[in-house]
């Protein structure tokens, strides 16, 4: 699946450090706004420690994980949404993306300049936020325009509602409020999904803080708490600096001591990766067999034929069943034969829900 997280954030918050963390691409990172012209593209593996598992009782040819796209975004600046600095460029990039993770610079440093002249993650957070509200404000004010008479008429009940819908998130909107945080419906959001508002996306505030603050943040982290709290968000903390010197280590070993000194047991960019996993509403089922033991992203809330359908549009179309094992049971019992023998292998059709961790074998006739 063809999923992607961008990066967004002030110049010189720390967007492109974080990216090299991230990803297997390397962002040019240095103390200068616009360092990053072209979005640069990477691919993250997807932590999870159950491949490890499933390898070594398969002991397969290869073990392929798990991958979200990850998209370093050019820096902001005030009037983008009226083409100012890189903002087209930027607004349009974003609108690429399924979700945005917002760094914020939450450290001080005299080293390296801020945009705005001092370290502010509110005020840094509410100027994204101003030029994204203003570009879905013009989304939604053309969309409206055209479909104004019709509605009015009131013959068209489809228009007359989606007209509502777009009054409803104006209103929302120029309140200062982001889409995502607007009181409609599931179905509402339905009538309007072609519109592809950058704040309806699903965010995730990530504070860049000084080594000192990595494990309990500070003032900084604190502003952001209070200012995102009825925003449905999710924060996480983030050295982008010491995650840099992490990436550095050759060894595992290497790394988990060097965590340990700073009292921590996983790393900020692994957290990260499976937060962001988590935001996009994602989840992972398996293939097991000696040539290949592989991870595959689905959606939550897919049916075995859809999960089917991400190997190959062909599995989905000619989908006659699924044999299924839970990860739990496959690692309890060792085998594929074992789970048949006590009955942990089901069979099931194309209501089947797909379940995270589940180990799945399609048949398919096309």
């Amino acid at each position: 699946m063809g999923l992607k997280c961008g990066i967004v954030g002030l110049p010189n918050v720390g967007k492109s450090t974080l990216f090299n963390c991230l990803s297997n691409a390397k962002a040019q990172a240095a103390n200068f706004p616009f360092c990053t012209i072209e979005p640069n593209i990477g691919v993250i593996t997807v932590p999870d420690e159950r491949l490890k598992v499933l390898e070594g009782i398969v002991n397969p040819q290869k073990v392929v994980p798990t991958i979200v796209e990850i998209v370093d975004i050019a820096g902001l600046v005030k009037g983008a949404s009226k083409g100012e600095g890189l903002g087209n460029q930027f607004l349009g990039n974003i609108r690429e993306t399924d979700a945005i993770l917002h760094v914020l610079r939450c450290f001080d440093d005299p080293n390296v300049v801020h945009v705005d002249g001092n370290v502010n993650p509110v005020r840094d957070k509410e100027t994204i936020d101003f030029e994204l509200q203003l570009k879905d404000l013009e989304t939604i004010e053309k969309r409206k325009q055209k479909i104004e008479k019709v509605a009015k008429i009131g013959l068209d009940k489809d228009a007359k509602k989606t007209f509502e819908i777009y009054q409803a998130l104006i209103a929302h909107l120029e309140k200062g409020e982001s889409a995502r945080s607007a009181p409609l419906t599931e179905k509402d959001w339905e009538l309007v999904a072609d519109l592809w508002l950058l704040t309806a996306k699903p965010v995730m505030y990530v504070c860049n803080v000084d080594e000192g603050s990595v494990v309990n943040g500070n003032k900084y982290v604190d502003m952001v708490r209070e200012k995102v709290k009825n925003e449905n968000a999710e924060i996480i903390i983030i050295a982008a600096a010491i995650e840099s010197d992490i990436a550095e280590l050759e060894s595992y070993e290497d790394r988990v001591a060097f965590l340990s000194d700073l009292g921590l047991t996983e790393s900020g960019v692994s957290k990260l990766i499976k937060s962001a996993y988590q935001l996009l509403n994602l989840q992972t089922y398996f293939t097991a067999g000696v040539k290949e033991v592989r991870a595959w992203t689905i959606h939550k809330g897919m049916t075995a034929p859809q999960a089917a359908g991400v190997i190959h549009t062909d599995f989905e179309k000619g989908f006659i069943r699924a044999e299924v094992m839970q990860y739990i049971d496959f690692v309890t019992l060792g085998s594929e034969q074992a789970c048949k023998e006590v009955g942990k292998l089901s069979i099931e059709g194309k209501e089947y829900v797909v379940q995270d961790g589940d180990i799945m074998h399609f048949r398919f006739n096309v």
